[in-house]
């Protein structure tokens, strides 16, 4: 039996175990690549179903909106009102659904960012390590000017090799490093991008939440108009009168007080007028929402019998987010109806007083969410719009006053606080 040395063995081991090593190594590394290249691609799969999923409920929310908007022009009847109450919850159902999917979809989103992620910090990584092999190359020649170089060197040729060398590492050097500042950057970016989704799935499950507790309340305001009418045409229209002359007789009072404060008001005292002091509290449809002006600020029409509008009428559909325009104050959170179907006035809103001494009014809402006396910030989520008070429609009534001027009535037979001030066009400002 032939014996063989320690030493040989080893060298036989290595010999034959290393390229085997090597080898899985590389399929090891190989498969976690294409694992991580499966996972991606199954990914965008995933977001892109998501998308032409969003496309398909876009299309059936605008041929709801459409029908709502057709609806404005037809008579005013208890069948209309039902119709209409009808389509808002089915808008809003379908809302919910897009919330929902936009959520799935935001999520898959974050995953495929935090992958994007992840091999930016490889190569961040790779390229950290280039940087420092070659400051230590550096380091190494930092002794050795250009003419040690050349007088050490066997040849000329050989001298200008070795400084060519030195003058590349230098260049390297400064490739490696702006890559790796260009690598910073893009991790910033794909950070940023992901807690900018992670807020817009925080809104969007607030928004499926509160959607839900906005459609019960629909379903109480159908049985409320139901019961109210006995489902009779006759009798929703001797009621609707009567409730417009109550209206009516609210609104000459308020505007009493109104024109007798801004008679005595001195303009002066105003911030000066320039736009950006305020964000819109809902999006308009040219910036991608779905909000636009019914009505500006001094416009008359046949609903305030020939008198100048006091603030700024902003179609949208029943259950849209609105937002603080400025920081500030919540001074009122109130409803003027005294039932779904005994409406008044601005019906749910909120009154937030500004540090500019202006304060700015979000009224005819579905739902509130904030309460008297919080501190809320520019772009914060305060209420939904909606159709309560005195509306034809889901709008949001958006009114500015002077703070200082406001004085908070009861102007029965409207329940609740009725905020009376200066009011000052908050066109100016937006």
């Amino acid at each position: 039996m032939k014996y063989y040395s320690k030493f040989t063995i080893v060298l036989v081991i290595v010999f034959f175990w290393f390229p085997a090593a090597l080898v899985f190594a590389q399929s090891a590394s190989s498969s976690r690549t294409d694992s991580a290249t499966a996972d991606r691609a199954e990914l965008e799969a995933r977001i892109q179903t998501q998308n032409l999923e969003l496309e398909k409920l876009n299309a059936q929310l605008i041929a709801t909106q459409n029908k709502l908007e057709s609806a404005k022009t037809e008579r005013v009847s208890l069948q209309k009102e039902l119709t209409n109450i009808k389509n808002s919850i089915s808008q809003l159902n379908l809302n919910i659904k897009s919330d929902k999917i936009n959520i799935q979809k935001l999520t898959l989103e974050i995953d495929s960012l935090n992958y994007d992620i992840r091999d930016i910090e490889i190569s961040m990584d790779e390229k950290k390590k280039s940087i420092a092999e070659l400051l230590r190359e550096i380091s190494r020649n930092d002794q050795v000017n250009l003419l040690t170089v050349l007088l050490n060197g066997n040849s000329l040729a050989e001298s200008v090799s070795d400084v060519q060398a030195l003058s590349d590492t230098s260049l390297q050097l400064g490739a490696d490093i702006g890559n790796l500042e260009t690598l910073k950057g893009d991790k910033i970016v794909k950070v940023d991008s992901v807690s900018a989704k992670k807020v817009e799935i925080s809104l969007r499950s607030k928004n499926l939440e509160n959607r839900k507790s906005i459609i019960q309340d629909q379903e109480g305001e159908k049985a409320t108009l139901l019961a109210q009418t006995q489902n009779k045409e006759s009798q929703y229209q001797k009621d609707l009168e009567d409730l417009r002359k109550k209206q009516n007789e609210v609104e000459d009072e308020i505007s009493k007080f109104e024109s007798e404060l801004r008679a005595k008001f001195d303009v002066s005292v105003l911030p000066t007028k320039r736009s950006g002091v305020f964000e819109w509290p809902v999006k308009l449809r040219k910036d991608g929402g779905t909000g636009i002006i019914t009505q500006h600020m001094g416009e008359i029409s046949n609903l305030y019998r020939g008198k100048p509008h006091n603030g700024l009428d902003i179609g949208t559909p029943l259950g849209t987010p609105v937002f603080a325009a400025e920081e500030g104050k919540v001074i009122a959170v109130d409803n003027n109806d005294r039932s779904s179907w005994k409406k008044y006035q601005y019906g749910k809103y909120i009154l937030i007083e500004h540090p500019n001494n202006m304060a700015t009014l979000y009224a005819h809402l579905s739902k509130q969410i904030v309460q008297k006396g919080a501190a809320v910030k520019r772009g914060d989520l305060i209420g939904y719009s909606g159709n309560t008070g005195y509306s034809t429609g889901p709008h949001l009534h958006f009114g500015l006053y002077w703070s200082p001027s406001i004085i908070m009535k009861s102007v029965p037979p409207a329940t609740g606080l009725v905020p009376v001030g200066v009011v000052v066009n908050p066109e100016d400002y937006l």
